[in-house]
């Protein structure tokens, strides 16, 4: 058996950060915010609903990006990664797939964030959505990818 080494970390670290920003979505969508609509009063809801957003994206943009952005760029360097093998039949396409899919869910969050604020509720919803699918599409995209 291998020991653990650097680019294990790296992609550890990388997966964890995933699992993460994922499993936070799916346990605000799924738990937190159905309680909170059954168990608060309008007023609490809204407050707590928003305060939990908050704190998602804080976390979202001090802790997850960061670290996906790092181990990301890190494990493609170490993979010999380049612009013109992103067009590449196998690795690089689902590569590049899996990259645009993170700008676009990327912008549906910060577009959920924005339209919350508004008091956009139904957009808001549907963003929420738009990024938790194309979320899930990501970790899809990325077991098709070899580990570095």
């Amino acid at each position: 058996m291998d020991t653990v080494g650097l680019w294990s970390l790296v992609r550890f670290a990388h997966v964890a950060g995933a699992a993460l920003w994922v499993g936070g979505q799916l346990a605000l969508s799924l738990v937190i915010l159905p309680l909170a609509r059954r168990l608060l009063a309008p007023e609490a809801k809204a407050r707590f609903t928003a305060e939990a957003g908050r704190r998602f994206g804080m976390l979202t943009g001090a802790v997850f990006l960061p670290v996906q952005l790092g181990t990301g760029i890190a494990m493609a360097w170490h993979k010999g990664v380049t612009w013109a093998s992103l067009a590449e039949p196998g690795y690089g396409r689902t590569l590049a797939a899996k990259l645009a899919l993170f700008v676009l869910v990327m912008a549906a969050a910060a577009a959920h964030g924005i339209a919350h604020s508004r008091h956009r509720a139904d957009l808001a919803r549907t963003l929420a959505v738009v990024s938790l699918v194309g979320s899930l599409g990501i970790i899809l995209l990325a077991t098709a990818l070899p580990a570095t």
